[in-house]
């Protein structure tokens, strides 16, 4: 039992510098950690930036390809119809007629 007490004896009793002292190294570690929180913040949002800017290329390109392709298939139809327009005229002038009366059939009855 000697023992026990004689550890509890050396034992030093805080003061107010022991604990200022932990406390500014507390403050020290967490300043730390704030600085390390930001500088991955910062990486996520660049990471987050260059996925984004990534994605819009591709979508833009993709864009792009279908543009390009539903240019194509208007050109191929506006040929067919040249060519319709030109081997049948007759037919294409009844057909031009008789759209424009459905036309103005429908727009009339409003």
């Amino acid at each position: 039992m000697a023992r026990s007490s004689a550890k509890v004896e050396e034992l030093k009793t805080p003061t107010s510098d022991d604990i200022a002292e932990q406390l500014a190294v507390l403050k020290s570690d967490i300043s730390g950690l704030t600085d390390i929180i930001a500088e991955m913040g910062k990486g996520k949002a660049s990471d987050l930036s260059q996925a984004a800017n990534a994605t819009a290329r591709a979508a833009r390109e993709q864009g792009a390809e279908q543009l390009e392709r539903a240019k194509e298939r208007a050109a191929d139809l506006q040929g067919q119809a040249n060519d319709f327009v030109t081997k049948q005229p007759a037919t294409a002038l009844a057909i031009a007629a008789g759209a424009g009366f459905l036309i103005g059939f429908m727009s009339s009855r409003r």
